[in-house]
């Protein structure tokens, strides 16, 4: 029987390897939504564009997210390698309409051409890594331009990212709490150089062939059997309805048990709680 569900669809009782790579999926999907308004906003306060030029392009902006969205495949892409200088490319353009519209200017240190293949899954999860610190570092007061630069040292990727702004991050801030996070569950490195007047730094070395792994092993979180319950249809992509209706109870209960589930792992997104259950 031919199921009706599209090939990239969410069904709730999945592999762990395929729950895990739905949950990149939804993460690397928010930043590009966030990559999207944040260009959608920049567009609509340009003081150099007609409201006919803004409205247009507004529209295109849109029409190319939900392209995007209907179409995504992460796991294609997680099977296959990309080399370097493409999954940077790729990075550029993502963020090229918040370049062009903004009052940002992002310089872009290329790769070399003849560096290691990425693997898929690293190129991917590099590039929402990347837009999610530029957005990060444009939070801060008086950031005009960035510097992303990718190198690779044969055996991980390494990121850099550099900004003129007040130097105000800091590890403990939630945009880069959450990126550490993201970033600890590929057996990688984040670290945050920050100097009051004159920027911050960023340092990402990302491995290219060292499996995905938990921080914590899972048996160490001391779950209940209705919070693992709770955690496998997290995990699998399931919303809060359909969990309260395969496990017969109230949405407000899903609710409290996910916000249990991520207290006690240390996750703050559903997206981070499903990949570190793996």
């Amino acid at each position: 029987m031919t199921s009706p569900h599209p090939p990239h669809s969410i069904e709730p009782f999945d592999s762990r390897s395929a729950s895990a790579e739905r949950a990149r999926v939804v993460a690397d999907l928010t930043d590009r939504q966030a990559t999207t308004l944040e260009s959608l906003l920049a567009v609509l306060r340009s003081r150099d564009t007609s409201d006919a030029a803004a409205r247009q392009t507004a529209i295109d902006l849109a029409a190319t997210a939900m392209v995007a969205l209907r179409a995504v495949s992460d796991h294609d892409r997680s099977l296959s390698e990309e080399p370097v200088a493409q999954a940077f490319e790729r990075l550029r353009d993502d963020l090229r309409p918040l370049v062009r519209f903004g009052d940002l200017d992002v310089q872009f240190i290329e790769p070399p051409v003849n560096g290691r293949a990425l693997p898929g899954e690293v190129a991917h999860a590099a590039r929402a890594i990347v837009r999610g610190a530029v957005l990060a570092l444009v939070e801060q007061a008086g950031v005009a331009r960035v510097r992303v630069h990718w190198d690779c040292d044969g055996s991980n990727l390494l990121i850099h990212i550099r900004d003129d702004g007040s130097g105000d991050l800091t590890p403990d801030s939630p945009s880069i709490s959450r990126l550490t996070s993201r970033v600890a569950a590929l057996n990688g490195t984040l670290r945050l150089e920050a100097t009051a007047g004159w920027g911050s730094e960023m340092a990402v070395s990302l491995p290219l062939d060292v499996p995905l792994a938990p921080l914590t092993p899972a048996a160490a979180w001391g779950l209940s059997p209705r919070e693992k319950g709770v955690l496998e249809l997290v995990a699998s992509g399931a919303r809060n309805r359909a969990i309260a209706e395969a496990l017969s109870i109230s949405e407000n209960t899903v609710k409290f048990h996910v916000a249990n589930l991520l207290r006690k792992v240390g996750a703050t997104t559903r997206a981070e709680l499903a990949a570190l259950s793996r």
